[in-house]
């Protein structure tokens, strides 16, 4: 009877999974989390509020499992990418204008430091940490969003003994212990891990100098942790008292070093395989969708992309080298869509009324419409085109001041509109998809298989859409919250029940199932995807007609 925990803080809750040594889940719990947006492009979030919510989970879990705390033998964590300010007694500091200290964390989607990512991106001529970054830096990363506190809140800036990520500040929380994850500091801070080049590892002093930012570097570099270990190595004592009678567990439970929830989703499905056939990574996309999406590849090589993350040593699986792509807003702009339609009021009652949720009324309707003109559903959207770019791109193009366009819009608002608009937006999405594949294998890559999981993973609609434009396999895995079951392989090697990341992969992930693209849809979506790479050609013309 022994049994692990994930838990997972994703953009909107946290969630916590109980499971056996096998991968199979035992029991699920999910607690909503708050969201401050107190200006437009600003999104923060409060610490204190999430581990509560963590703990609310947790005892959950617990009860409706009926599992006892002694049997749970380790513990992963995994997180969104938002950075956490703390003073030197654990308690939060303000990163607002209005100095409330509640809301602590500058959130992933956060882009109030667009200025300050401009002027660090006057460097990436300079400086070879940029050829990790896609070229450029992003307003998502760590070190703009630590340059905006210090010009706009410096005193925030300087009374802040700990700035974390947030998968790391919920091991801290959890341990006591301000270890970091190789995982967070390579890929969202500038850190740097080359098993070949030891002298550069750890952090550029010159570069943090040239942005302003030395200031960091002193003293060990404390306020950002001096040295990087590897997702799920234990951490010394394990589970502290304190957290451990907030959660309803034992002191001293094993603890792994944590990583960034994308990247959870990718150590829990992308070494599933259902044949005894060796794996071949090189032809692996793992697809990790929620409020925005995640891309992950691992290869042996090291593998430089323009606007792709990356490479990142054992940042995800341990001995590979990690490229990660990624869109700005995926889930979130599928519901933007619908919510801000004329017809969603009588989506939502129909919704409602029929106990289904919207996207499957709206899969109805897209169903009953393709029948009724007698044609497959993609062609739907023959005269309608989506540029996805609401929140800026975050791959290949990496230009976070991109916006969203939209042609074919009628005198029409019916919901029949809607499920056309809809349509619309997952196809656009998915051109988004296909457009980093192709920017990979350009690059050696030759990925022909899409491993996913995530929320817009869970509708068939969305899927079926990639795999007739990506023209890839389609691979799903049995546990479809692959990322709890990613967190909760870390709990499994911290305990030692698991040698080693490899090992836990290879005993908890198992395949589901698997779609098939429809090869006769692609002529049509070949036009579709140039449309698409027009749309973007179009928005830059006119934003050099306006600026001249």
């Amino acid at each position: 009877m022994e049994y692990l925990l994930g838990i997972d803080v994703g953009t909107a809750s946290a969630r916590v999974g109980l499971f056996d040594l096998a991968g199979q889940m035992i029991s699920h719990s999910v607690e909503s989390i708050k969201i401050w947006k107190p200006e437009k492009d600003y999104a923060e979030q409060s610490s204190e509020d999430i581990w509560k919510s963590i703990c609310a989970c947790t005892k959950k879990v617990l009860k409706d499992s009926g599992i006892k705390p002694e049997f749970i033998k380790g513990i992963g964590f995994d997180a969104t990418c938002s950075l956490v300010a703390i003073d030197s007694n654990g308690f939060p500091i303000s990163v607002n204008k209005e100095g409330d200290c509640n809301r602590n964390i500058i959130m992933w989607m956060d882009h109030r430091a667009i200025e300050e990512t401009e002027f660090i991106n006057q460097f990436k001529d300079d400086y070879s940490i940029f050829k990790s970054l896609g070229g450029v830096i992003s307003p998502e990363m760590q070190m703009p969003k630590l340059l905006w506190l210090k010009n706009h809140l410096p005193d925030s800036f300087l009374n802040a003994s700990d700035f974390f990520d947030l998968p790391d500040f919920l091991t801290y929380r959890a341990t006591g212990s301000k270890i970091r994850s190789l995982c967070s500091l390579t890929c969202k801070w500038t850190y740097q891990r080359n098993p070949k080049l030891s002298h550069e590892n750890g952090w550029d002093k010159d570069f943090l100098l040239a942005i302003g930012l030395d200031d960091l570097y002193q003293d060990n570099a404390s306020k950002i942790g001096h040295s990087a270990e590897p997702i799920g190595k234990p951490i010394d004592g394990g589970l502290s008292e304190k957290s451990a009678n907030e959660l309803g567990l034992i002191k001293g439970t094993p603890v792994g070093v944590s990583i960034i929830d994308a990247h959870a989703g990718g150590v829990g499905m992308i070494g599933l395989s259902n044949s005894k056939d060796d794996i071949d990574f090189n032809k692996r996309l793992a697809l990790i969708g929620g409020t925005s999406s995640c891309h992950m590849a691992v290869s042996e090589d090291q593998r430089f992309i323009n606007g792709v993350w990356g490479p990142y040593f054992s940042a995800m699986v341990p001995g590979l080298w990690l490229n990660e792509g990624g869109q700005s807003a995926t889930g979130s702009l599928v519901d933007h869509t619908i919510q801000n339609h004329f017809a969603y009021i009588e989506l939502k009652n129909i919704s409602e009324e029929s106990k289904v949720s919207v996207y499957e009324v709206l899969n109805n309707k897209l169903d009953d419409l393709s029948k009724s003109l007698d044609c497959p559903i993609d062609y739907l959207t023959k005269d309608f085109h989506v540029c996805p770019y609401f929140h800026g791109n975050r791959s290949p193009r990496a230009n976070p001041k991109l916006v969203g366009m939209i042609s074919g819009l009628k005198l029409s608002n019916s919901l029949n509109d809607l499920a056309i608009i809809y349509l619309s937006t997952i196809q656009s999405i998915a051109y988004g998809t296909r457009h980093i594949i192709e920017e990979m294998n350009k690059k050696g890559y030759d990925i022909d298989s899409l491993i996913c999981c995530g929320g817009g993973t869970k509708n068939e609609l969305f899927l079926k859409q990639h795999a007739n434009i990506t023209n890839c396999l389609i691979i799903l895995p049995k546990e479809e919250e692959s990322v709890l079951l990613g967190s909760a392989m870390l709990g499994g090697v911290a305990s030692g029940i698991y040698k080693d990341l490899k090992s836990a992969m290879k005993s908890m992930s198992h395949f589901g199932r698997s779609i098939e693209a429809s090869t006769e849809m692609n002529d049509y979506h070949q036009d579709k995807y140039k449309v698409f790479h027009e749309l973007y050609n179009d928005q830059i013309k006119y934003k050099n007609i306006m600026d001249s």
